[in-house]
């Protein structure tokens, strides 16, 4: 156990690990050559941070949307940050039968992931995969089996282990600053005014039409009904093509709680919430804006997760308490050290550590840079991957275990020696 803390000079200088780096003019032949698959809000942000965070390392040849609105601005964006005209597609097929794209990013509503990147897999390509890597647990271990076996990088995005704070994190906790820890708090909070209301009511664009959305190719191997705008573009209200708040926002936390602590996953998960805000009789949303579950792990450990969508009083983040210290860190840009007080009988150890704060504005954005550069450079032969496809299952299985314990109102418990979950 460290005796003396880690200086504030130290952490700080650890927090810019993921700075953006000077990148060297590089030759077209050691370009990373990319299709965006999903070009909407998500996607679209992702390309501009690959552009910014890996720049000359990677060209974008092709893009992917199965509305019309989506893929002109996408192809406008390539054409002004990258100084080329890509390739445009509305069928994901087409464009990863293009022999000239090496690597693609999936950002599309998380029902489509597993068709899309098994499909992937089978071309040949190198793959980031919005989280959760799959819409389901056994798609998800399909996933896992086919990447061994095509051999390709496949990176999912949780960016959280990008970020250099939960990087420190990590740090401080192998160092001894907080003593033993079995216990972890994570939470999110959100809220809007009843004109942004409810959550995931993405706006739908003026001029939406069957005409220029493909909405047989959005359903894939969702059940078969009549095109509906709001679940084109509000997907995430859904059971259909979402988990809500477990895929989407629990499993970045759950994630990085894995990642921060050295666990895996969990063994047993207990979840109940439901829809407790605006419910008006013509909302048709079935996702739950009201979440709690507890996870327990085979080592005496244990985490308290909850989510609602009423107050953003406390924001978003994850409190890890030790025996000896506490470290927070919030909306991934906040990090706070604060020892234990012991009612001022504290040991001499744990006195002599000094309670911190660091404050990095825009750091989420950093690190979705570093994420989707380290897998540039994977493919470059230059890195390890941070979130490979293993963790990305392991990251979906808790995100899964949750949704599985709210709508069947029992423990699940997950075997991962058998790799199956059991209800009740």
């Amino acid at each position: 156990m460290s005796e003396n803390p880690v200086s504030r000079r130290s952490f700080v200088k650890a927090a810019t690990v993921a700075a953006p780096a000077v990148l060297p003019a590089l030759a077209a032949s050691d370009q990373v050559t990319v299709g965006m698959i999903g070009t909407g809000s998500r996607g679209y942000y992702l390309m501009e941070r690959l552009y910014v965070g890996s720049g000359a390392a990677v060209k974008v040849l092709g893009v992917c949307d199965t509305y019309e609105g989506n893929l002109n601005r996408a192809k406008d964006r390539v054409q002004t940050m990258g100084k080329n005209t890509p390739e445009t597609y509305n069928d994901f097929t087409q464009l990863l039968a293009n022999k000239d794209i090496s690597t693609v990013v999936i950002a599309t509503p998380e029902h489509l992931h597993f068709e899309m990147t098994m499909a992937a897999l089978k071309a040949g390509k190198n793959i980031y995969v919005e989280k959760p890597l799959a819409h389901t647990i056994e798609e998800g271990e399909q996933i896992l089996k086919a990447a061994r076996q095509y051999n390709r990088k496949v990176q999912v995005g949780t960016q959280n282990r990008s970020n250099s704070l939960y990087g420190m994190a990590k740090q401080m906790i192998q160092q001894g600053m907080i003593g033993d820890c079995h216990y972890v708090r994570a939470f999110w909070y959100r809220n809007s005014l009843p004109s942004g209301a409810p959550a995931w009511r993405y706006n739908i664009p003026n001029d939406t039409s069957e005409t220029n959305t493909d909405w047989k190719k959005f359903l894939g191997s969702a059940p078969n009904r009549a095109f509906d705008k709001q679940r084109y573009f509000q997907w995430r209200l859904y059971w259909d093509y979402s988990g809500g708040i477990s895929t989407d926002l629990l499993v970045h936390q759950t994630d990085i709680t894995n990642f921060v602590m050295g666990k895996t996953v969990p063994s047993t998960c207990m979840a109940s919430g439901g829809i407790y805000r605006w419910t008006d009789a013509n909302d048709d949303r079935e996702v739950p804006d009201t979440l709690s579950a507890i996870y327990e792990y085979p080592d005496k450990f244990h985490i308290n997760y909850s989510c609602y969508f009423g107050n953003d009083h406390y924001g978003y983040g994850e409190q890890f308490l030790g025996n000896e210290g506490t470290i927070e860190v919030l909306n991934r840009q906040i990090l706070t050290f604060a020892p234990q007080k012991f009612g001022g009988k504290a040991p001499a150890h744990v006195a002599a550590r000094k309670e911190t704060r660091i404050e990095l504005p825009g750091n989420d954005n950093l690190a979705v840079e570093a994420h989707l550069r380290n897998l540039i450079q994977s493919v470059q032969g230059k890195a390890q991957l941070v979130a490979p496809v293993e963790i990305g299952q392991q990251a979906a299985i808790s995100g899964h275990m949750a949704t599985l314990s709210l709508r069947n109102k029992k423990m699940i418990t997950w075997d991962d020696k058998a790799r199956k979950y059991t209800l009740g």
